[in-house]
């Protein structure tokens, strides 16, 4: 459906793929991505990891290697994604994981430099 416009894109598949910690979104706005589960995590929209404010929110470290272990539906405009290491209350909304998959890039080296500017780690401790 060329044309649409991305925050209104809808995933047509989601896929975990738990061997690579990756989850393959395609778009019906012909959109496809494969996120890191260790992105994902890193930038949950929960106020857990944003933070319940205006700024940055908190600064996730030793997240290398974290993986997917539930997806559930919520609505008809979202899902939950569960992490291997409790975490399950971020709400990831179609516009969300279409953003992030667009911004992957440029927010995966924000992450890293925000790392290593504050001494923190991927690696778990």
């Amino acid at each position: 459906m060329a044309g649409l416009n991305p925050d209104s894109a809808v995933p047509t598949d989601i896929v975990l793929h738990r061997l690579s910690a990756t989850l393959e979104l395609a778009f019906d706005d012909g959109a496809r991505f494969n996120l890191p589960a260790e992105y994902l995590r890193v930038y949950s929209p929960s106020a857990e990891v944003r933070g319940h404010g205006i700024g940055p929110g908190v600064l996730q470290v030793g997240k290398r290697g974290v993986n997917i272990t539930a997806i559930t539906p919520v609505g008809h405009y979202a899902v939950k994604l569960v992490f291997d290491d409790g975490h399950d209350s971020g709400l990831y909304s179609w516009e969300y994981l279409h953003q992030l998959g667009r911004e992957h890039a440029q927010r995966w080296a924000e992450y890293l430099e925000r790392l290593a500017a504050e001494g923190g780690s991927r690696d778990p401790a």
